[in-house]
């Protein structure tokens, strides 16, 4: 049975503009109903499958990635029937050839299930995991190839988060993409952003999981209470005129995708015990990439979530013992409850992002040698704004990670911030829910944008 989305109001810095009740926030509910167990048996399953390559067979039942994409449809599809056909589930292909890891034709596909929202539907936020695995060899499509952790882990917490958020009801629109072609060049990820641009999506967050079961580090640390969240600190599409701009107003560390990662931090440390975000302000691992990026390049915002303390013995690599060190991504090194966290703070964000009004636009900023500070958006109208309460105005010093100071400001297009001097400070302004659910922080001008 679907529900409607309940709300409270969140204390602190995010504090609702209208108090609802003493009852607990709904994220919380949320969190609490990821199933470990069920995280497993779907990575197991994925595993089962023998070899995920990109390369791999794709007319057995049993092996190759065919067999694995069939399965997630299949699963999705099962998960859309529980809650009364509330998924969309579509299938996003595009034959490939003559890339360095991908010389022949090879039809690479993803699997999409998209649950819309009741206000907003082409408002989308989405979580993502990749579907393909590799050994040492990137062309070798017929070795075992595991890919326990990396990456089934995200695709069963993508399939997992699918099960949970499909209970709710929420105002924009929640997807869960199984994307094929990682490891071979980030080909999924560049298909499905250009389909969804293609077919009028509006995607404001793209939250790409790759390897998040993983607690024992190279490093020798073992850690299950902490999670990193990579973003690129200035957008890939921004133009020469935005970037003149950008040096004499600020913003460096204040894209879409920055703001995203510190909506996530929020949420790590509001609904999810025992997690600390470590937000790392760099688009991903020193010169490695991963499948956010695709999205970033057309302007869509997007981070990575992983684990913090990665074991590359574990990652790409043929399965063997070697000098008396194992070797390859198998199932015994993937912690289920590790997983399971990771998969609660996706939860708790897309239900916030998804519950939120209309992220703002139109976000400007004035002020310069005067003692105040003015910030104006666009008001939105419309169904897809009949959720929102208001608007809350934040700024934090410069050096600041986080935003720490804010001021709920009302149904306004405009606020003026008396004696906050604008060289001071960086600002940001987020919109609010008649519930209290808020967006992430928008900073002014193209340089914090997350469209419109």
């Amino acid at each position: 049975m679907r529900q409607t989305l309940a709300v409270v109001a969140v204390l602190g810095l995010t504090m609702a503009p209208m108090q609802t009740s003493a009852a607990e926030d709904i994220r919380h509910a949320l969190a609490a109903g990821v199933s470990a167990e069920r995280i497993e048996q779907d990575i197991r399953t994925l595993v089962g499958f023998g070899t995920r390559h990109t390369l791999s067979e794709t007319t057995s039942d049993t092996r190759g990635i065919g067999a694995a994409r069939r399965w997630i449809e299949a699963e999705f599809r099962r998960i859309s029937a529980d809650c009364g056909g509330c998924l969309e589930v579509i299938v996003v292909r595009e034959v490939i050839s003559g890339e360095p890891r991908i010389p022949e034709a090879t039809d690479v596909v993803s699997v999409v299930a998209i649950q819309r929202g009741t206000l907003d539907p082409d408002r989308i936020v989405m979580m993502s995991g990749d579907i393909d695995s590799r050994v040492s060899d990137p062309l070798d499509g017929k070795s075992d190839s595991p890919g326990a952790n990396d990456n089934a882990s995200g695709v069963a917490g993508t399939l997992e988060a699918a099960r949970v958020l499909s209970r709710h009801r929420f105002a924009g629109s929640i997807a869960y993409a199984a994307l094929s072609g990682e490891e071979q060049g980030l080909f999924g990820g560049r298909i499905v952003a250009d389909y969804a641009l293609k077919h009028g999506w509006r995607i404001k967050a793209v939250l790409n999981n790759d390897m998040i079961g993983n607690i024992a580090g190279i490093d020798g640390v073992i850690d299950n209470s902490s999670a990193r969240v990579f973003s690129e600190g200035t957008r890939y599409t921004e133009t020469a005129e935005e970037a003149r701009i950008r040096r004499f107003s600020g913003g460096e560390v204040d894209s879409a995708s920055r703001n995203l990662a510190r909506y996530i931090d929020r949420m790590a440390e509001e609904f999810i015990p025992n997690l600390d975000v470590m937000m790392v302000y760099r688009l991903d691992r020193f010169s490695r990439g991963g499948h956010h990026r695709p999205f970033n390049e057309v302007g869509i915002p997007g981070v990575r979530i992983m684990e913090t303390h990665e074991h590359y013995n574990r990652q790409h690599q043929d399965l063997r013992n070697e000098n008396g060190i194992e070797y390859g991504d198998v199932i015994d090194g993937v912690d289920f409850d590790y997983a399971r966290k990771l998969t609660s703070l996706n939860v708790v964000t897309l239900a916030g992002l998804a519950a939120a009004p209309p992220i703002p636009t139109g976000v400007s900023i004035s002020g310069a040698v005067q003692p105040d500070t003015t910030l104006s958006w666009k008001l939105p109208g419309g169904r897809a704004a009949e959720n929102l309460a208001g608007y809350r105005i934040y700024w934090r010093l410069t050096t600041d990670a986080q935003w720490t100071r804010s001021r709920y400001v009302g149904l306004v297009a405009t606020h003026t911030l008396e004696n906050v001097v604008i060289d001071n400070y960086f600002f940001g302004v987020a919109s609010v829910s008649k519930d209290g659910y808020e967006s992430p922080v928008v900073f002014p001008g193209a340089t914090g944008s997350f469209g419109d």
